[in-house]
């Protein structure tokens, strides 16, 4: 069993890594060990952990992993029975928005735990950035995202840019045989968050789409990153089953942002102020409301402002 299950996810992974010159040796070793015996005898999660350690070891590429699949898809391979479970997932979770909220002293804050895909919720995204326009500073807490669509990031990322004239990365694929160039959006429903400050909640958890979000931001100087130095996940990815239980996860393209003509895999986002990840909030939370108090208009709202850094310290 253990031969079969190896030799089909060399395979997929041979087939679809963006970059083949990596597929090649790392498939070699890996069916070497299995010529071997190295992982006779493995259950599918052990089998797992060893080909993705094999795997990294070759790549240093995170979101190439062999692992158990999610439960609800354990019954198909199908991929469109795939596709409606993630619709569903995002459905439920409400398109990875946890919380929206109007801080005193007028400060916004998002909790984002995922980045959807912007076709199905760019209502959710328009709705939560409704309920924050009129904050005088945003946080947004990614410290527990774990990732999700490029557009979605890039629909997310539009609100605080003034039109659609901002490159704000692309993406290579077919092993350089395609890039495709994404800018932010000319029509967004609601306001856009402009000419106020934005900070960025960073963990070590921080992934994927999530890190996209973040390094968009930073690299064209429209937020201040808070936090841990991210994961360290930047190459879009599918996910191929190799059997209803178990999956390979190759990442397909890769991302290059404009600016600094690079991205953030294996280095991660580092923030702009470096602080544990639990300290993060009152950190930012501080800046918003050191912001809020040079620049309101409004007695209330100062009032307000004041009180809550009182209760900071």
């Amino acid at each position: 069993m253990p031969k079969l299950l190896v030799e089909r996810a060399m395979e997929l992974m041979c087939a679809n890594y963006v970059f083949p010159e990596r597929a090649v040796p790392a498939a070699a070793d890996v069916r070497r060990r299995l010529t071997e015996g190295e992982y006779d005898g493995l259950d599918e999660a052990a089998l797992a952990e060893a080909l993705t350690l094999r795997l990294a070891e070759h790549c240093a590429d995170k979101h190439l992993r062999v692992r158990v699949r999610d439960p609800r898809l354990h019954t198909t391979v199908d991929p469109a029975e795939a596709d409606a479970v993630y619709r569903e997932h995002l459905r439920v979770t409400n398109h990875g928005i946890a919380r929206v909220e109007r801080l005193d002293g007028n400060v916004g804050c998002l909790d984002l735990r995922g980045i959807t895909m912007a076709g199905l919720g760019g209502r959710a995204i328009a709705a939560a950035m409704e309920l924050v326009s009129q904050t005088e500073a945003l946080i947004i807490d990614l410290r527990r995202n774990r990732g999700g669509s490029p557009d979605g990031a890039i629909f997310w990322t539009s609100y605080f840019f003034p039109d659609g004239e901002t490159h704000l990365n692309s993406i290579e694929s077919g092993a350089g045989t395609s890039l495709r160039q994404y800018w932010s959006v000319a029509y967004l429903p609601g306001e856009r968050y402009l000419d106020r400050p934005v900070y960025v909640l960073t963990s070590d958890s921080t992934f994927s789409a999530g890190e996209e979000l973040s390094y968009n931001l930073q690299s064209h100087g429209r937020a201040t990153l808070i936090g841990d130095t991210t994961r360290g996940g930047a190459h879009p990815t599918d996910r191929f089953p190799i059997t209803p239980t178990l999956e390979i996860t190759v990442p397909v393209a890769r991302s290059i942002n404009p600016i600094t003509g690079t991205n953030w895999e294996g280095t991660g986002v580092v923030p702009d102020i470096a602080v544990p990840a639990d300290q993060a909030f009152p950190t930012a939370y501080r800046l918003a409301l050191d912001h809020v108090l040079a620049t309101t208009a409004s007695p209330a709202t100062r009032d307000e402002a004041l009180a809550a850094a009182a209760v900071l310290g």
